[in-house]
């Protein structure tokens, strides 16, 4: 009887062993960050007197999400979010933080922060991610794919700046980690053209 029985207990083990031999791996998570971003046109002085407060941006759907995105096709009519592949951050956190990093860097004003109080005089950006894709090339390969809406207004709460912007950047080999270096790329035209139009709008007396 004391055989028997350990005769089952053997075979459950083996049949435990086989059945965890035959489970799927599960991949690990990846997670990327953005290269570092190319700097905008340096100011002398500050153009603008007042702070400039850039809010995180806003996204609806996909975008929101922290999982890379990609198209099945060219034109990017059906999309699919990457289960493993994701950012370390929200897209309308990165976008952000880059953007933040990069006027700062400029010297466009003397303060450039994510959150002043409602009542303090500031020039307020604010961003939507309208596309945000990996999309396949029709000569083969990726492209990134990136638009936004920037919008700066100013303390009386008039837009200086309220535009769609929109670029486009191979990557260099199929792998994830060129097509975000090809996001980087992309993000530098577009913070460069945001930053061009707002430098046309400052200037220490700007109100």
């Amino acid at each position: 009887m004391r055989t028997s029985t350990t005769i089952r207990a053997a075979l459950a083990s083996a049949l435990l062993a086989l059945a965890g031999c035959g489970a799927p791996t599960v991949p690990d998570f990846t997670y990327f960050r953005l290269p570092r971003p190319q700097p905008l046109e340096l100011a002398t002085a500050p153009l603008f007197a007042e702070p400039l407060v850039v809010d995180a941006f806003g996204a609806d759907g996909l975008y929101a999400d922290q999982a890379l995105i990609y198209a099945l096709d060219p034109g990017a009519q059906q999309l699919r979010q990457y289960h493993y592949q994701l950012w370390t951050d929200p897209p309308t956190r990165v976008l952000q933080r880059r953007l933040i990093a990069l006027l700062r860097e400029s010297k466009i004003a003397r303060q450039v922060t994510d959150e002043l109080p409602a009542s303090t005089p500031a020039i307020r950006i604010s961003g939507i991610i309208l596309r945000f894709d990996r999309v396949p090339a029709t000569t083969g390969g990726w492209n990134a794919v990136v638009a936004l809406k920037l919008r700066a207004d100013g303390r009386d709460g008039q837009p200086l700046v309220d535009d769609y912007y929109r670029a486009e950047q191979a990557a260099s080999g199929n792998d994830i980690k060129s097509t975000v270096d090809a996001y980087g790329a992309a993000l530098d035209r577009i913070y460069a053209q945001f930053h061009a139009d707002l430098r046309r709008h400052g200037d220490a007396g700007h109100g």
